[in-house]
C-alpha cells in the first residue's frame, strides 16, 4: 500500500504569490495514497529538509513528492534528504509549481488548479516508482586536453601537478596558442611571452605530461571514465628524437616565400621552420606544400645534407596513436572573423566597405599585435605593410563583426574594448607624435582595473574616441580616408589615416564542430561549445566526463580563460579522487526477449550508447540478435524509446505505465 508524503514549498513568494498554498495542502491530503501533506516557506532549507526526514521515518513513507521549483535545481537536494532518512532516493519526485505554474499564470485560481494537477500527476507517478541503484563505472585516472593555448596549458599543468598523467594534443607545431603571438597584455602591459614561456617550458618538461604537437583528434570512443582517443600525428618530416633543434636545417633552407602563420601573414618563413623562437617543442616541421623535395620528389634536400643528427626524414607519414583517458578537456581556442572570406557566408554579409584584403594598410588586431611585438616581423617597430613607413595616424575600429545582426554576429566579443585601448597605448608609446583615433559603439570594460585602463588610454595617452560607426574606407593618394560619425557631437567625421586596425569578432576555432560531434558535445548557433548549466555547471557539458574551458566556450580574456581552465581541471580532479564512478540509473533498458533486432535504436541514439549484441537462447541452441544499452554511455534522453517499433526500449523512472498513470490522473 502506497504511503506518499507531499511537501509543498512557498519558495518565499515565488510560488505563494499566485498559488493558494493552504488550499493545495488541504486538497492534496485527500488524494488516494497520500499519507501526509504539509507546507513550508523554504522546503530546501535545513528546517524544511528536517521535516521531510522526520515524516519519512514517523509515517513510514514509501514515496515522496516535493512541490516546489525546478528539479534541475533541487532534485538532488531532496533525494539526499530522503536517502539520509532511509528512503531510496529514486522514490522521490518533484512537481514544478514555480516555473511551470506560478511564474507563468497570474490568475490565482487557475494557478492553484494547475498546481494541484501537477502534484496529482507526480503522486501517481511515484506510486509506480521502484528502487534503483546507481551505476558503477570503472575509472581511468588519466586526462586528455585538446588545445595547447594558455587555457589548455593551465588545465594540463593543474592535473599533472596533482599527480595524474595528461596527454596534451595541439594541432600546431608548438603549444602557446594565440597568446604566444601577443605583444603585451592588459591591464598590466606585461610581456605576453614573459608570462607564457615559462609555462610552456614547464609543460614540455613535466614528467606527467605527454605532449602531442602537430596532431589532431581523429576519433573518440568509450564513455566517462573510459575514453579511447585516436590521435593523428601529422608527418613533420623531422625525427623528434634525433633532432637537437640546432637550426642548421632552417637556416640553410633557400625557400622563404611562405607567409608566416604565427605572424598572421605579416612576415615570411622557410619551408622548414619553427613557428617562433620560444616554441615548445623547439623542433622544426617541413611544410610539404612549400618544400621543393616533397612537392617534386627530387631536388633540393639541402636541409637533409646540413643536418648532422640525420633527423630529416622525407619518407615520414602520418601516424595514429591511441590514448586512454577518463576525462577530456576541450580548450581549442578561437579564430578571428575573417572579413574578406565571411562575405562568402550566406548568413554574413561582411565588411567589404572597409577595404580589408583590398588595401594593404587595413589590418586586423592580431596582425597589429605582430607589428608591435619585439619578436614580430618588424622587430617591434610599427610600419605600414604597403611601404614600410611609420604611420603618423592610425584609426582603430571596434565591433567589426560583433554586435551586428545585419552584417556580422549578434554577440559581443568581450575583449575588443580592452585590446583596442591597449593598441592605442602601444602605438602612442612607439610613435609619440602619432594620432590614435578610435570609433566605438560603447565601451565595455568590466574586469578588475579594466575601466581605469581605458580611461588611461584616453586621458593620459591621448587616444581620441568617437562614439559612432564607420561607413566606408577608401584610398586616395596613399592615404586611407575613413568616413564615420560621432553621435555624441552629432557630426560626421572624416580622417586621413596611414593605417586602419579592425577589432574583429572572435569566433570558434576551425574544426570545433567536427570535434564536438566526435565528443557528443553540443554547440550554440554561433558554434561555441555549450555548457551543461550557465551558472551551476559552467565548465561541464552534457557529455559526461567532457569539460570545456577558454574561448571554445565563448569570447574570453586571458584571466577568465585561465580561471576556467583551472575550474575544468578541478572538476577532473574531483572525478579522479574516486575509486570508481557512479552514475544516475535513470537510463534506457532494452527488453531482449521482445527486441526484434531492427537496430533502429542503434542508428538513432545520439550518444552511440546502444550496440548490437548476441545471446544464446535458454537451451543454448540458437543465437539471438538483440540491441543492448551501454550503461556508461547512456544519458537517458529517451530517443530509443520513441524510435523502437516493438516497444522493447524503456526508460528507467519514465516507464509507459508511469506516463499513462499521470495522464489518466488528469481525466478522473
Amino acid at each position: 500500500m502506497a504511503r506518499i508524503g507531499v511537501f509543498t514549498c512557498w519558495c518565499g513568494e515565488n510560488v505563494a504569490r499566485h498559488v493558494d498554498i493552504e488550499k493545495v495542502t488541504e486538497t492534496v491530503a485527500q488524494m488516494p495514497g497520500v499519507r501526509c501533506s504539509i507546507n513550508y516557506k523554504y522546503m530546501c532549507s535545513d528546517p524544511g529538509q528536517a521535516q521531510i526526514r522526520d515524516k519519512i521515518q514517523s509515517e513510514r513513507l514509501t514515496g515522496l513528492v516535493v512541490a516546489s521549483c525546478s528539479p534541475h535545481m533541487h532534485l538532488k537536494t531532496f533525494r539526499k534528504a530522503a536517502q539520509t532518512a532511509g528512503l531510496n532516493p529514486y522514490l522521490v519526485e518533484m512537481a514544478n509549481i514555480r516555473e511551470h505554474c506560478s511564474w507563468v499564470h497570474h490568475n490565482r485560481e487557475e494557478a492553484t488548479a494547475k498546481a494541484l494537477d501537477l502534484i496529482r500527476m507526480s503522486v501517481e507517478k511515484v506510486k509506480r516508482d521502484h528502487e534503483l541503484v546507481p551505476i558503477r563505472v570503472p575509472l581511468t585516472r588519466r586526462a586528455l586536453v585538446i588545445g595547447g593555448g594558455v587555457a589548455g596549458i593551465q588545465a594540463a599543468l593543474d592535473i599533472a601537478d596533482a599527480g595524474h598523467e595528461v596527454a596534451l594534443v595541439e594541432r600546431e607545431p608548438s603549444i602557446g596558442g594565440k597568446m604566444a603571438g601577443l605583444s603585451e597584455t592588459f591591464p598590466t602591459l606585461d610581456c605576453s611571452q614573459c608570462i607564457l614561456t615559462p609555462r610552456m617550458v614547464e609543460v614540455g618538461q613535466h614528467p606527467n605530461i605527454k605532449l602531442y604537437t602537430y596532431s589532431e583528434v581523429e576519433s573518440v570512443e568509450g564513455y566517462v571514465g573510459n575514453f579511447k582517443i585516436t590521435i593523428r600525428q601529422k608527418a613533420r618530416y623531422v625525427d623528434m628524437v634525433k633532432c637537437t633543434g640546432c637550426g642548421d636545417c632552417w637556416n640553410s633552407c633557400p625557400i622563404k616565400k611562405n607567409l608566416s602563420e604565427f605572424d598572421c601573414g605579416m612576415g615570411f618563413r622557410k619551408a622548414i621552420y619553427i613557428p617562433f623562437p620560444q616554441a615548445v617543442p623547439a623542433r622544426p616541421v617541413i611544410d610539404r606544400l612549400a618544400c621543393t623535395r616533397l612537392k617534386r620528389g627530387t631536388g633540393c634536400g639541402l636541409c637533409e645534407k646540413k643536418c648532422q643528427a640525420k633527423a630529416i626524414n622525407f619518407a615520414d607519414e602520418d601516424k595514429l596513436v591511441v590514448e586512454q583517458a577518463g576525462a577530456v578537456i576541450v580548450a581549442t581556442g578561437y579564430k578571428l572573423y575573417n572579413i574578406a572570406k565571411e562575405q562568402d557566408n550566406a548568413q554574413l554579409s561582411g565588411y567589404g566597405e572597409y577595404g580589408y584584403g583590398k588595401y594593404k594598410d587595413v589590418i586586423d588586431a592580431l596582425q597589429f599585435e605582430r607589428l608591435v611585438s619585439a619578436s614580430g616581423p618588424t622587430g617591434g617597430e610599427i610600419k605600414r605593410p604597403s611601404d614600410g613607413k611609420i604611420p603618423q595616424s592610425v584609426v582603430f575600429i571596434k565591433c567589426v563583426g560583433s554586435r551586428d545582426n545585419a552584417k556580422g554576429l549578434a554577440y559581443c566579443s568581450k575583449i575588443c574594448c580592452m585590446y583596442t585601448a591597449k593598441h592605442t597605448m602601444l602605438y602612442k608609446h612607439k610613435t609619440p607624435g602619432g594620432e590614435a583615433h578610435v570609433f566605438y559603439m560603447d565601451i565595455r570594460a568590466g574586469g578588475k582595473a579594466y575601466d581605469e585602463f581605458v580611461r588611461r588610454a584616453i586621458e593620459q595617452d591621448g587616444a581620441k574616441y568617437y562614439r559612432g560607426r564607420v561607413s566606408k574606407i577608401t584610398e586616395e593618394n596613399g592615404k586611407l580616408i575613413v568616413r564615420g560619425a560621432d553621435t555624441l557631437a552629432g557630426a560626421p567625421v572624416t580622417i586621413e589615416a596611414d593605417m586602419v586596425v579592425l577589432a574583429v569578432a572572435m569566433r570558434p576555432a576551425d574544426g570545433v564542430h567536427a570535434l564536438a560531434q566526435k565528443l557528443n558535445v553540443g554547440y550554440d548557433e554561433f558554434g561555441f561549445l555549450s555548457e551543461s548549466h550557465p551558472k551551476l555547471r559552467p565548465v561541464e557539458t552534457n557529455a559526461a566526463g567532457v569539460f570545456i574551458c577558454g574561448a571554445c566556450h565563448a569570447p574570453k580574456d586571458i584571466p577568465e580563460a585561465v580561471a576556467q581552465a583551472s575550474a575544468a581541471a578541478g572538476k577532473t580532479l574531483v572525478m579522479f579522487g574516486r575509486e570508481e564512478l557512479t552514475r544516475e540509473p535513470e537510463i534506457a533498458r532494452i527488453n531482449e526477449q521482445t527486441c526484434a533486432a531492427c537496430y533502429t535504436c542503434v542508428r538513432g541514439c545520439p550518444y552511440t550508447a546502444i550496440e548490437r549484441a548476441e545471446t544464446l537462447t535458454p537451451k543454448g541452441v540458437h543465437v539471438k540478435y538483440t540491441a543492448r544499452v551501454n550503461e556508461g554511455l547512456c544519458m537517458g534522453c529517451g530517443t530509443c524509446v520513441a524510435l523502437c517499433p516493438s516497444k522493447s526500449a524503456e526508460l528507467e523512472g519514465f516507464t509507459e505505465q508511469q506516463i499513462y498513470s499521470m495522464v489518466e490522473s488528469l481525466m478522473t
